[in-house]
């Protein structure tokens, strides 16, 4: 599980064996949520995040999301 940014305690990463859409799961304090990069950004899931560390999480995406995006596609294309 490559982890691809660790900020405010919350860890994005891609599993090994990633699907299309393109998506990001965050992790936090053992609570999990998936998050889509394309082509919009929306939570696909949340299992226990608190609305203030989704929220963080969120906006994490919208700043790194071209990061996010080329790491993706470097690992999965």
């Amino acid at each position: 599980m490559p982890t691809l940014l660790t900020i405010f305690g919350l860890r994005f990463f891609f599993y090994m064996d990633e699907h299309e859409p393109i998506h990001v799961h965050v992790s936090y304090g053992g609570k999990v949520a998936k998050i889509e990069l394309e082509p919009n950004i929306r939570v696909i899931y949340n299992h226990g995040l608190k609305e203030q560390d989704l929220r963080k999480a969120v906006d994490t995406c919208k700043t790194f999301r071209e990061n996010f995006i080329s790491e993706w596609h470097k690992r999965f294309d």
